[in-house]
């Protein structure tokens, strides 16, 4: 039985925001998806989340069905203040807040300017790229090019060379839905991989949560987790150990079992 109950729109931060809501009962949870990821792209995460928690998962601005026009700014600040305010607005305390690679950077910043809201960071193999450090490993190019070949009428069979771990279902939905992925916004994304101080963030994080890493993602290494444990030692860490950047495509089992063992729930 699905647990999909409606999608929504919320005036936030001067601009539209949708949302897609599952479950409707439990704790408040708020999904924040990835760089190139519109909010029905995680709808089978949802699902399972939604057997525990209220799961509203947000299209970002430039993404899905949120705001989107040419010279939109789309920085992470923009981002996290529309969080912020989303969370204000609708009343939402406390919040789990669940990002996945972009959208874990938005929800550290926004945990940064509003933790009374947030009781709960689940950060999902965010990028630890910034100012002097290592680059992100995957090139502008790559989005823009997949962006382009959507907005062209790419099929799933066609993409599935972008994201060969994928069924079939994901890759038509990604089919589907990545052409609504504006490509200034994603450059944007992309550019504050590099030049946002995520570790400073991270320093004065106060908000308790789980950091997990994808074994083979190449975004968050070993170093890394000792770095960030130093910084954010309240962020209970793990890996994934055979699963790429888009973790729960990857290895769905070992997502759900390392998520439920730190929120002492089951799913599946």
């Amino acid at each position: 039985m699905s647990h999909f109950l409606y999608g929504y729109q919320v005036r936030a931060n001067g601009v539209r925001l949708h949302l897609l809501r599952y479950g409707g009962q439990g704790p408040c949870m708020l999904l924040l998806p990835g760089i190139t990821s519109p909010a029905i792209t995680w709808g089978f995460v949802a699902e399972q989340l939604a057997r525990h928690f209220d799961v509203h998962v947000l299209d970002f601005r430039g993404r899905g069905l949120s705001f989107s026009e040419p010279g939109m700014d789309a920085s992470l600040d923009a981002m996290a203040s529309d969080v912020v305010e989303l969370m204000a607005l609708q009343g939402w305390a406390p919040v789990t807040l669940l990002g996945h690679s972009m959208g874990a950077r938005v929800a550290i910043r926004a945990a940064t300017r509003d933790a009374r809201r947030i009781d709960r960071l689940l950060l999902i193999d965010p990028p630890v790229s910034g100012p002097g450090r290592r680059p992100y490993p995957v090139p502008l190019s790559w989005y823009v090019d997949s962006i382009r070949l959507a907005a062209q009428g790419i099929s799933a069979e066609e993409l599935r060379r972008y994201a060969p771990t994928w069924t079939d279902e994901q890759l038509q939905l990604r089919a589907e839905w990545l052409h609504t992925c504006r490509e200034e916004a994603i450059a944007q994304a992309h550019a504050g991989f590099h030049d946002d101080d995520i570790h400073s963030d991270l320093a004065s994080l106060k908000t308790p949560g789980l950091l997990m890493a994808a074994g083979k993602g190449g975004t968050v290494l070993p170093d890394d987790l000792a770095e960030i444990k130093a910084l954010a030692p309240g962020l209970t860490q793990c890996v994934v150990h055979g699963a790429g950047h888009m973790i729960p495509w990857d290895d769905e089992d070992s997502f759900y079992r390392l998520l439920g063992a730190h929120l002492e729930v089951e799913f599946l």
